[in-house]
């Protein structure tokens, strides 16, 4: 009988084994650890989009791609790189940021997003009076500081000027300035309590007191607009810093001065910006930026671009950090859908005090799930444990040495009077005077939250299959990338002697085409260019000394428009002028381009010839590392045995 039930377990336990094998077999075999099928056909699917596909890569090909990085990864585990405290550190803080979308309660926050964004539809201009109050004050403080908003409300009631009043007894500095005026703002702009209030209270009206981080808030409506959307707009920058010579910061404000006069005159926007702009991002559109709302430019750009009161208007020379614009607007928007900014307002919401009611309601249903249970009783023997000490930061567990009992437990876990002592000690500092009973209950509800939150994201390994594969492909990737850094990257850039042996083999690779040694010379008007053509000719015969630079502080001395000489090694297709241009010795034709004159004085031709090193050392760089990598690679495959199931293989999809 015995033997009966020891062959039905042993063929039960064969049964469930294959079947196992038979749903996830061995892929392959690398340095003695088996991979299987699932971990490839993972990273197969994720790198096998329609690009990938387009580029011709096979399964063999990713196959080859995959048993490297393995021997990569397993050549730094031999390393005991995955045992230093470096590595370990980097490798808590990159679990920690991919637990954090499983430690959300994504029904809830899905309503604090689509709150934000009905929020966002609105602008609202408020004043507010702030009397201060800490978040850790003893609770008849805290009761004077709400009595003492209440009171102020009851005056304002009573037809008492709510700036007059704010100005008085604010405790926010700027209130003595602007009475509490607040201006105009949005939803995710203000702390969410006083958000809430602000979009919550009629115009006219006076909020009852809220309370925040900061004190208790009376905040009074005065108007609310719509949204004010977003702005397509141009511009034409010179650059200018506080770093630039005077001569140089005095030239840039005359010069967009001249541009705006141009405007004026009714020259065209887009060609003055294409001609003399700093922003190389955008004179190629005209002057054209990407659309932008409210915050996404620095104030001083932002503000003037609003106030354009319509399509094609433009603004006077504004300064900001980056130099002189002028602004033109080319189109407003209205505030884009809910799916447009969903990503967005993510990521706010994330960094947001909102974000606490989305985690409140994940403890509650992590509780239900892992049958949270607690003894309050337990809890409220702190009370009486601390002494002032604790306002000190000073408190010693010792002092509650008989509190030892069961305190709550999660799971399969529970935590005792002694776990919540040291969490006490070891998270106090010097805080204002409060009851001891509201101090255990807070820090009671910090640990029980901090407790429940690391019991979950325990879990998620063996809960979450997903997050298991992730994990598992950061670990190697970190390790990999030390590796790399160590074996390719930083030697190839530290080991002077090798690139420039490779650089020896390799030169015929590292050519510069044809090209042209010569000045372009832009000038504004007909005559100017005359003028200049009479300055070569007479360097030309040797009877002038005057350099391009004499040349354009003379010819530019009333207008900084007036003359542009560029230098430089041309290859084709980098300067229009220069293409335009026969390659020969000489000064060429005069050319008309965005109506100026303009004309190229070639010193040389310059034949096909290989790149200095300093000159190609990127390119240099990255090729040596590829050989290095090569060589890396092949000492692992003769280091290691790798053996690839092909039966299992050709099942890969």
């Amino acid at each position: 009988m015995k033997n009966n039930v020891l062959k039905a377990a042993l063929l039960c336990a064969i049964f469930v084994v294959s079947k196992a094998c038979a749903q996830d077999p061995v892929l392959m075999i690398i340095a003695g650890k088996p991979i299987y099928k699932s971990e490839f056909q993972s990273i197969y699917s994720k790198n096998n989009s329609k690009d990938a596909a387009a580029e011709g890569k096979t399964v063999n090909d990713y196959v080859q791609l995959f048993v490297n990085f393995k021997l990569k990864v397993k050549e730094a585990e031999v390393m005991g790189l995955d045992t230093l405290s470096q590595f370990k550190s980097e490798f808590e803080g990159y679990k920690k940021q991919l637990a954090q979308p499983y430690l959300t309660d994504n029904e809830v926050n899905d309503q604090l997003l689509k709150e934000a964004y009905e929020r966002m539809k609105v602008d609202v201009r408020a004043s507010h009076l702030l009397i201060n109050c800490g978040t850790n004050v003893l609770p008849k403080d805290s009761l004077a500081a709400y009595n003492k908003a209440l009171m102020a409300r009851n005056k304002i009631l009573k037809g008492e000027d709510f700036g007059k009043l704010s100005r008085q007894i604010s405790d926010d500095p700027s209130a003595k300035e602007n009475g509490g005026d607040l201006g105009y703002f949005t939803a995710m702009q203000m702390v969410y309590p006083f958000e809430n209030v602000a979009y919550a209270t009629k115009v006219g009206e006076v909020s009852m007191p809220v309370r925040t981080r900061f004190g208790y808030h009376l905040i009074k409506v005065f108007e609310r607009r719509p949204n004010q959307g977003q702005l397509l707009a141009a511009h034409i920058m010179i650059r200018y810093t506080p770093e630039m010579k005077k001569e140089d910061s005095l030239n840039a404000k005359i010069k967009i001065d001249e541009i705006y006069t141009k405007l004026k005159n009714g020259d065209d926007f887009a060609q003055l910006a294409s001609q003399f702009s700093d922003d190389k991002g955008s004179k190629t559109k005209g002057g054209e930026l990407p659309l932008f709302g409210t915050g996404r430019m620095v104030l001083e750009f932002e503000k003037p671009a609003f106030e354009l009161a319509k399509n094609g208007d433009y603004s006077v020379p504004v300064l900001t950090q980056y130099g002189w614009h002028i602004i033109k607007r080319l189109e407003k928007k209205n505030l884009g859908t809910f799916e447009e900014l969903k990503p967005e307002l993510k990521a706010k919401v994330t960094k947001d005090t909102r974000s606490q009611k989305s985690k409140e309601s994940l403890i509650v249903k992590i509780k239900k799930e892992y049958d949270f249970k607690e003894n309050l009783k337990s809890r409220d023997e702190f009370f009486t444990a601390l002494d002032s000490s604790y306002f000190e930061g000073k408190w010693d567990a010792t002092k509650a040495s008989k509190l030892n009992k069961e305190l709550f437990s999660i799971g399969d876990k529970k935590y005792t009077q002694t776990d919540f002592k040291k969490y006490l000690e070891s998270h106090q500092s010097k805080r204002p005077k409060t009851t001891f009973t509201s101090i255990v209950i807070d820090m009671y509800k910090l640990y029980t939250d901090e407790v429940v939150m690391a019991y979950k994201e325990s879990k998620l390994e063996s809960t979450q299959p997903e997050f298991k594969n992730i994990l598992a492909e950061y670990r190697d990737g970190i390790l990999l990338f030390d590796l790399t850094d160590k074996k390719v990257w930083s030697k190839a850039i530290k080991d002077t002697v090798g690139l420039k042996e490779f650089y020896e083999k390799n030169k015929s690779k590292y050519m510069w085409n044809e090209r042209l040694d010569a000045a372009v010379y832009t000038c504004a008007i007909p005559e100017i260019a005359k003028q200049v053509h009479k300055e070569l000719a007479l360097r030309k015969k040797n009877k002038s000394k005057k350099t391009d630079d004499d040349l354009l502080k003379e010819i530019n001395k009333d207008s900084q428009l007036n003359l542009k000489i560029e230098k430089s090694k041309f290859n084709k297709g980098e300067n229009e002028a220069v293409d335009k241009t026969k390659w020969v010795l000489g000064i060429g034709a005069d050319m008309e381009m965005n109506k100026q004159t303009v004309f190229v004085l070639v010193n040389k031709v310059i034949s096909p010839e290989p790149k200095s090193l300093s000159e190609s050392k990127g390119l240099v760089t990255a090729d040596y590392q590829t050989e290095l990598e090569k060589y890396w690679v092949e000492e692992l495959r003769k280091k290691y045995t790798v053996t690839v199931n092909n039966d299992v293989l050709q099942t890969i999809k």
